[in-house]
C-alpha cells in the first residue's frame, strides 16, 4: 500500500536524442498498491521516462533501482522478468492469434519443457481471466476485437508473467466512456491486489478520478508532484504550461449576423427526436450533454453521414436536402469528427494527403493531375496557420502527436473553405497545450463570421467558448442557454432531465 517503499525508483535521470536533452535529472518512483499518475504536455518526456523504466530505451545519467537494487534494462523482457510491464497506447496484438497465444507469446514453454503445452495455458488463461472479470475466453480469436479488450489481453499478459508493476501510456485515448469505467474497474482491482499501476493521459477529469499520486512533467524536468487530494484542474494544468485553465480559453467578443444554419424538427427514433436549433455567422453554438445524448448523431444527420427520417434542414434561407457529406460541403458545411482515428484521417497515408484529398477538384489541373505546387502551397499555408508540429508533409500523420493530428483534421476541413463548421469534441485525447491552440483557433474562426456548432463533454469549454447552449438529454434538447444565463449546475440539470418521447 502507498506509505511503503517504492518498488522502483528513477533517480537523477537525464536522456538525449540526436544531441537534445528530452529529460533532465528527473526523480519517480512508484509503489505497491499506488495508481501513479505522470502527466506534462507532448514533448514533456512522459513516454521516454516510462520507456527508460521499462527498458525500452537506455538513459546517459542515473539510476533506476528495483527494490532497492540497481538495474540497467538491456530490453523490455529484462524489465518483464524484474516484473515491470509497459502496455503500449496501440495494443501490440497479433490478429491472426487467439487469446492464449497472444497472453504467453515469447514465454510459452516452461524451462526445459520439449513442447509446449496448450492444454494447459488456456486453462491458465481462462483462470487468469476469470479473475480479471472479463467476458473473453482463452480460444477467441483476437480479430476483430475493440481496443479496450486488447488492452485487457495485454494487462492479462503482463500478470501471467508476475508484473508487479504495469505502465498504462495513455490507455484511454481510444475508448468509448462505458469501456474506460471498466478499465478503472479493472485497475482499481489490480491495485487492491497490491500491483503498482502508472498511469500516463491528457484527460485531467480521468486522471483526478483514479490516481492516487500526480507527479508533472515539463520540458523534460520535474516539475512537482501531488496528492489527489491536494489537486484540481486549475492547479494540474498551471504546473503543467503555467497557467491556469481558464486562463487557456478566452472568450472574444465577436459580432453576431444572420443565421446561415437552421434545424427544423429532425428525428431519427431512437437516437434524437424534433431537434431545433440555430446557428448564426460568427457564433459559437454550444451541444452540451451526457455520452449517449444523441448530439454527436444530430451532428451526423446536418453533415449527411447519417440523414434524419424527418424534419427540415436550412442553410443560408434556403431548405436543403443533405444525404452524404460530398452533398454538405457543396452547401458549405464541414465537421471535425469525434473519432478522428477513425473517421477523421486516413492514417495509412501522410499529412499532405489527409489535408487535402477533401478539396481534390480544385487542385487538379484540367488535364486530370495533381497540381503540385498549388496543393504545396496550401498544404504550407496551414501547417503554418495552426502550428503544424511536424517533420516535413511527406510524414505519416500517424506518426504525429494526437493535437498535431488534430490540426490536421482541422486544415482538412479549413481548406473547403465552408461556413459552417461542425466540432464534435475538438479537444478529445489532446494535451493541454494543443488545447489552448485549438481554443484560439475557433476564436479565430468565429472572428472570420463562420458559424460554429461546437460539442464537448468538457463543460469548461462549454461554459467559456460558447456564445449560446443548447443541452440534450436522451435525443431531446431540454434546454438553451444564453451566454449570460451559463452555468454548470444548470447545464448538468437539463444534461440530466429526462422529457417524454414524442411520436414522431
Amino acid at each position: 500500500m502507498p506509505g511503503q517503499s517504492p518498488i522502483v525508483s528513477a533517480k537523477g535521470i537525464t536522456k538525449t536524442f540526436s544531441g537534445v536533452c528530452v529529460l533532465k535529472n528527473v526523480d519517480f518512483d512508484i509503489c505497491p498498491g499506488e495508481i501513479h499518475a505522470l502527466i506534462g504536455e507532448n514533448g514533456a518526456g512522459k513516454s521516454t521516462l516510462v520507456k527508460i523504466i521499462s527498458g525500452v530505451h537506455s538513459f546517459l545519467e542515473g539510476q533506476i533501482l528495483v527494490g532497492g537494487v540497481p538495474m540497467r534494462f538491456k530490453s523490455p523482457h529484462a524489465a518483464r522478468e524484474a516484473g515491470i510491464a509497459l502496455i503500449h497506447q496501440e495494443p501490440l496484438t497479433f490478429q491472426d492469434l487467439n487469446v492464449t497465444e497472444n497472453l504467453y507469446l515469447g514465454h510459452t514453454r516452461g524451462k526445459g519443457a520439449p513442447i509446449i503445452n496448450w492444454s494447459e495455458l488456456h486453462r491458465k488463461t481462462d483462470a487468469l481471466l476469470e479473475t480479471l472479470n472479463v467476458r473473453m475466453r482463452s480460444r477467441d480469436p483476437v480479430r476483430g476485437m475493440t481496443i479496450a479488450d486488447q488492452q485487457m489481453i495485454e494487462i492479462a499478459s503482463a500478470l501471467s508473467q508476475n508484473a508487479k508493476v504495469i505502465i498504462m501510456d495513455e490507455p484511454t485515448a481510444a475508448l468509448s466512456r462505458g469501456e474506460v469505467e471498466n478499465l478503472f474497474t479493472m485497475i482499481r482491482r489490480l491495485k487492491e491486489q497490491g500491483h503498482a499501476i502508472v498511469f500516463i493521459g491528457h484527460r485531467l477529469d480521468e486522471i483526478l478520478e483514479i490516481s492516487d499520486r500526480i507527479t508533472v512533467l515539463r520540458d523534460g524536468v520535474l516539475v512537482g508532484e501531488c496528492n489527489k487530494e491536494e489537486a484540481d484542474q486549475d492547479k494540474l494544468v498551471h504546473m503543467m504550461i503555467n497557467r491556469t485553465f481558464k486562463e487557456l480559453i478566452v472568450k472574444e467578443t465577436v459580432p453576431i449576423g444572420e443565421v446561415l444554419l437552421e434545424v427544423k424538427g429532425i428525428s431519427y427514433p431512437g437516437q434524437y427526436y424534433d431537434i431545433n436549433l440555430t446557428v448564426r455567422r460568427g457564433e459559437i453554438v454550444g451541444m452540451a450533454g451526457l455520452v449517449g445524448a444523441g448530439r454527436s448523431e444530430m451532428a451526423s444527420a446536418i453533415f449527411g453521414t447519417q440523414p434524419a427520417l424527418a424534419g427540415d434542414i436550412i442553410i443560408k434561407g434556403e431548405k436543403v436536402s443533405i444525404k452524404n457529406p460530398s452533398q454538405a460541403m457543396q452547401k458549405g458545411v464541414s465537421m471535425v469528427s469525434e473519432d478522428r482515428a477513425r473517421t477523421g484521417l486516413l492514417t495509412a497515408f501522410n499529412i499532405k494527403y489527409n489535408m487535402t484529398f477533401a478539396i481534390l477538384r480544385r487542385i487538379i489541373s484540367k488535364l486530370g493531375f495533381i497540381q503540385q505546387k498549388k496543393e504545396d502551397e496550401l498544404v504550407d499555408r496551414y501547417v503554418k496557420y495552426l502550428n503544424v508540429r511536424m517533420r516535413d508533409a511527406n510524414q505519416a500523420v500517424r506518426e504525429l502527436s494526437g493535437g498535431n493530428q488534430q490540426k490536421v483534421v482541422i486544415a482538412k476541413w479549413l481548406l473547403t473553405e465552408s461556413d459552417i463548421l461542425i466540432l464534435d469534441e475538438p479537444t478529445r485525447g489532446i494535451d493541454v497545450g494543443a488545447k489552448a491552440e485549438v481554443y484560439k483557433l475557433i476564436n479565430e474562426l468565429a472572428k472570420q463570421g463562420k458559424a460554429i456548432l461546437m460539442i464537448s463533454s468538457e463543460l469548461p469549454e462549454i461554459l467559456q467558448l460558447s456564445d449560446r447552449v443548447y443541452v440534450m438529454c436522451e435525443g431531446h434538447i431540454t434546454a438553451e442557454f444564453r451566454r449570460e444565463e451559463l452555468d454548470s449546475k444548470k447545464i448538468m440539470t437539463a444534461a440530466s432531465t429526462v422529457r417524454e418521447r414524442s411520436a414522431v
